[in-house]
């Protein structure tokens, strides 16, 4: 049913546009047999008032010898809105014909067939050049072929673009997406651009978008079950003049952009462009081209990192540079060129298929990268991230500005050489000189001090293990991160025998180091990480010291072998206190007193996670089973970090594809694919600390809760100001501090808010449990209403959102989806 009203919106648009192109005269039939030639450009095929007509262009920039396209394009002098072959350039003897057989073809002047129509032998009678400038082939009865339906780099009002439908030009492509994104992409594999909806289609039971330029200058989405088109953007002449012809073109520089042209003035200017930086677009200055701006002109100039580098093509600086002497070619060492204000642009998408992104610094990203046989170029942002960016891949697009945050480093064959004024090329080698003389003589005191220690360990076996053993609480103490073999883990452990449990990232065994520490090893699942990369990752994470954090002792990595070794918890994890049955040893049981201090001591260590550390880090899977206990029932965070671990994405860039929270803990935004921030955790915080007071999931539903999620009917219960009716079952004979109790449940019922920018930080609700702040009584939830929605990146309305893993349903208007 859906698919056949498409069909109608589609037909009824055809059909309005024929009717339009009729109006003004009698429809030019065009018969099988006509031929074009590019050695007479006066030659055309027109629509019926001359609005369009198709003939040979000359190549723009002037070729010599000259080369031509044959193209339809608008009276105006606007762009072509469509091109044969795409634009394929032909020589002066080319020709462009209208086959007997019904199959229109681009001839080169040697004969060959440079395009085909591919409508041979389908009954094509006829060539029709409309008024809205679609050329059609008809048999006796319908359309067979279209320009419409065979875009090539442009549309045109009335021309719809559909799902699967592709605008190129060179290695750029534009389409848009079953979801209503429209996408830019270089090489079909990058998107550099990338307008999205910020509505949940599944929910709103949108598809089949169909994207068209409205004749004064708006650029909408169509949907066959919405009344109202939805706004993407305007031009910047909206409304404006009469018989004005816009369009929406994918130019050369891989940017997208409306144009406007009056017919007959013969002048074209751009009223909208998608990406406004040009340097922003990936590849727009080829294969290792960097892209900057000087003070005198406002476009983009194209040039190479370094004198290590020339350009491939003189006359042309956007096809890129390549080095003068290639990496496997060196005869000295490869090293590290240094380019400040500079990144090496990087999108999203290309950290799921690379994952070569972490937190580190900037010494260490150029480092890493030279060490790494498959890096060839690295960025480290300056902007308070500490986020490295390693390029594995074999293209690499610059960007410079002096306002970028960020030092970029590319491999080169020594020596560097920079572009520097000649005067100061000596002294600049002078420096660097020295500088590398140091650093390779600590570097070889170091090495012989490194093999001095390791050959007295061999010649020392029988007392070898008393010395590890001392080197390892040595390291242990400096706070690095112990180098477990896999064997030493496999003897600690029996061979993994005392199993644990079993969490989100694998197993965890219980085992015993031989300095008689009792740890807890966990063997890590679908780690995808070089060992490079996994060390870096493990010296963040044992870099977050707290009293309420799992310390992380040390790691294995060998082959295919990922482990973390954690301190031991003697009293495990919170859940096993929390939901437990009644007939139970009361042993499980936490009074309230020690359920407190776990809310508050939990607080403290996420508070430090987010807030206090060198690099903010989002643990993405905050839950009872991840809050573990010592022997005095001190609340410590586990599993922080692995996240990342797991999938070195940024938290805050998850989709809905790559969620790995638990159910019952999952903020909004994760399904709504809205960012992932701090207050992600925030509100599966606030989840946690109600489970706390009630010893129940949060997601149960029972005939006590009328069959609805405990969430939602401890948060009616709390309005009704029945607290006890909340509180764990098993504590009403024990001493509870009930104005304790109520702080924690208004600090959790602010935290599951669902407007993230609405939740209090960490640090924040550690003061509110502490009593140190007075706590405002927290909005009572919007179940099933058309409230604001999510706008945390965005003013268009949020997802109508309903899953087990939220407390909050939402719904948002159709015609509110606008996009300006």
């Amino acid at each position: 049913m859906k698919l056949q009203t498409h069909q109608l919106l589609l037909s009824f648009v055809l059909f309005s546009a024929v009717i339009i192109s009729t109006i003004s005269g009698t429809t030019i039939t065009i018969s099988p047999g006509t031929t074009l030639y590019a050695s007479n450009t006066t030659q055309s095929w027109s629509s019926p008032n001359d609005t369009f007509s198709l003939h040979f262009l000359p190549l723009h920039p002037p070729t010599f010898p000259p080369s031509f396209t044959a193209a339809v394009v608008h009276s105006g002098g606007a762009p072509a809105v469509w091109s044969a072959g795409n634009g394929a350039a032909v020589d002066s003897a080319a020709s462009f014909q209208f086959l007997p057989a019904g199959n229109l073809v681009l001839v080169n002047g040697s004969g060959s067939t440079v395009w085909d129509s591919g409508t041979s032998n389908m009954g094509v009678s006829s060539a029709t050049l409309h008024d809205n400038g679609n050329l059609v082939l008809s048999n006796a009865t319908s359309s067979v072929w279209s320009s419409f339906d065979n875009p090539t780099d442009t549309i045109v009002s009335f021309q719809n673009f559909t799902v699967g439908m592709v605008l190129r030009s060179g290695s750029f492509s534009f389409s848009v997406l079953s979801s209503g994104n429209l996408t830019l992409k270089w090489s079909d594999s990058v998107p550099y651009w990338d307008q999205g909806l910020n509505f949940s289609m599944s929910v709103m039971n949108l598809s089949s978008p169909v994207l068209g330029v409205e004749p004064k200058g708006v650029l909408q989405l169509f949907y066959p079950n919405l009344s109202a088109p939805v706004v993407v953007a305007y031009s910047s002449d909206y409304g404006e003049g009469s018989d004005v012809l816009r369009v929406l073109k994918l130019d050369g520089d891989g940017n997208l952009r409306v144009y406007s042209s009056k017919r007959g003035s013969g002048t074209v200017s751009s009223t909208w462009v998608a990406v406004e930086d040009q340097c922003e677009v990936f590849g727009y200055c080829g294969h290792n081209g960097v892209c900057s701006y000087n003070d005198s002109s406002s476009s983009p100039i194209c040039g190479c990192p370094s004198q290590n580098f020339e350009m491939v093509n003189p006359s042309d600086s956007r096809k890129g540079c390549r080095r003068k002497v290639r990496l496997e070619d060196c005869v000295g060492k490869v090293a590290m060129l240094q380019l400040d204000h500079a990144q090496f642009l990087t999108y999203p998408p290309q950290f799921l298929i690379n994952p070569e992104v972490f937190f580190i610094g900037i010494s260490a990203c150029s480092g890493n990268c030279l060490a790494s046989n498959s890096c060839f170029a690295s960025t480290s942002l300056s902007d308070g991230s500490g986020l490295c960016y390693i390029k594995t891949s074999n293209f690499i697009s610059g960007y410079q500005n002096p306002a970028l945050p960020s030092t970029s480093y590319i491999k080169v064959c020594g020596p560097v050489a920079p572009n520097l004024a000649p005067s100061l090329e000596n002294a600049h080698w002078r420096l660097h000189g020295w500088v590398a003389l140091v650093v390779l003589s600590t570097l070889l005191c170091f090495l012989v001090f490194q093999g001095g220690l390791w050959l007295w360990c061999c010649r020392n076996r029988q007392r070898f293990g008393g010395f590890a053993a001392q080197y390892t609480l040595l390291e242990y103490a400096s706070g690095a991160p112990v180098h477990f073999s896999y064997k030493e883990l496999q003897r600690s452990t029996k061979g993994f025998k005392e199993k644990l449990g079993d969490g989100g990232f694998g197993a965890v065994y219980k085992g015993t180091l031989f300095n008689q520490t009792v740890v807890a090893v966990k063997q890590l699942e679908g780690i995808e990480q070089g060992e490079k990369q996994f060390r870096m990752e493990v010296s963040t994470i044992s870099s977050t010291h707290h009293l309420n954090l799992v310390r992380l002792i040390g790691f294995c990595s060998e082959g295919q072998h990922r482990l973390l070794v954690y301190e031991f918890m003697k009293n495990g994890s919170l859940d096993n206190f929390l939901f437990v049955d009644e007939e139970q040893q009361s042993g499980k049981l936490l009074n309230w007193g020690y359920r407190f201090n776990i809310a508050l001591g939990a607080a403290k260590g996420l508070t430090y996670l987010h807030e206090e550390c060198r690099n903010c880090i989002v643990h993405c899977d905050v839950k009872p089973e991840n809050i573990l206990l010592d022997e005095n029932y001190n609340a410590k965070v586990s599993d922080f970090g692995l996240a990342k671990l797991l999938r070195p994405v940024d938290c805050r860039h998850r989709t809905l594809t790559s969620v790995r929270g638990t159910r019952g803990y999952l903020a909004p935004e994760w399904l709504a694919n809205l960012p992932i921030t701090s207050k992600s955790d925030v509100y599966s915080y606030g989840m946690v600390l109600l489970e706390i007071v009630s010893g129940r999931r949060n997601f149960e539903v029972s005939e006590e809760t009328r069959r609805r999620k405990f969430s939602v009917w401890a948060y009616e219960e709390f309005e009704k100001g029945n607290i006890m009716g909340v509180i764990d079952r098993r504590l009403v004979n024990q001493e509870i501090n009930l104005e304790q109790v109520k702080r924690v449940l208004m600090a959790c019922f602010w935290c599951i808010q669902e407007q993230p920018s609405h939740r209090p930080t960490m640090s924040k609700v550690v003061q509110m449990l502490e009593g140190v702040i007075d706590i405002e009584r927290p909005p009572a939830p919007k179940i099933n209403s058309n409230a604001a929605p999510i706008s945390t990146i965005a003013t268009s309305s949020a997802p109508n959102y309903s899953s087990s893993s939220s407390l909050f349903t939402f719904e948002a208007s159709p015609l509110a989806l606008a996009i300006s």
